[in-house]
């Protein structure tokens, strides 16, 4: 069983839906008897930095998550839940996250419309397996307005909007993903298949 984290800000049925696409045995919850069971960890999130990382805090669930991936455990942070990954957050004020990933989220300061909502292509900059299905310059679908800043060790893939916007992260068993693979379409679902390859 994977645990989909369920902490009250999170589009937990549409990424339900993509990983029961995939035969993945997902399951939404807020135990954390489920979470210390579970074989990985999956955080979604929609909406605000600071209202999802004091959620996690006063849930208790921060620690918890911390501690299963200390132990070894994948977790794949989506949207919000992959800036939840990193040290602070600057939305609303500054807040400190999950640190599982070197960096802040920033404002995304572009002359372009924010939020950053619609298609845009991947380029790719470090090889890996999550990457195995898709080719480069596939589109996916993005929203927010806040983006990763950090020294890009971790960056796997990333998309243009007059900054490089991470797209795809991950420092050994964390990964994250700032577009929603549940509405990207196939090139969504590929990646996601992949990333079951890599947890099993």
């Amino acid at each position: 069983m994977h645990v989909i984290i369920d902490y009250g800000m999170g589009n937990l049925a549409s990424v339900e839906r993509a990983f029961q696409k995939l035969n993945l045995d997902v399951k939404i919850s807020s135990d954390i008897k489920d979470i210390r069971k579970a074989k990985s960890l999956i955080l979604p999130g929609v909406g605000a930095f600071r209202d999802a990382i004091n959620l996690l805090n006063d849930s208790g669930l921060s620690e918890v998550i911390k501690e299963e991936v200390l132990k070894g455990k994948y977790l794949i942070g989506i949207c919000l839940g992959m800036q939840l990954l990193y040290e602070k957050g600057y939305e609303y004020g500054e807040y400190n996250g999950l640190g599982l990933i070197k960096g802040n989220i920033e404002y995304l300061d572009v002359q372009q419309k924010i939020p950053h909502m619609g298609w845009n292509n991947l380029k790719f900059k470090k090889n890996d397996p999550i990457l195995k299905y898709i080719n480069e310059n596939e589109y996916v679908y993005f929203v927010h307005s806040y983006y990763a800043v950090s020294n890009n060790t971790e960056l796997l893939a990333y998309s243009e909007y007059e900054k490089r916007v991470p797209a795809i992260v991950r420092n050994e068993n964390v990964y994250g993903i700032q577009f929603h693979p549940e509405k990207s379409g196939e090139t969504g679902l590929n990646i996601l298949k992949a990333y079951k390859e890599i947890i099993k």
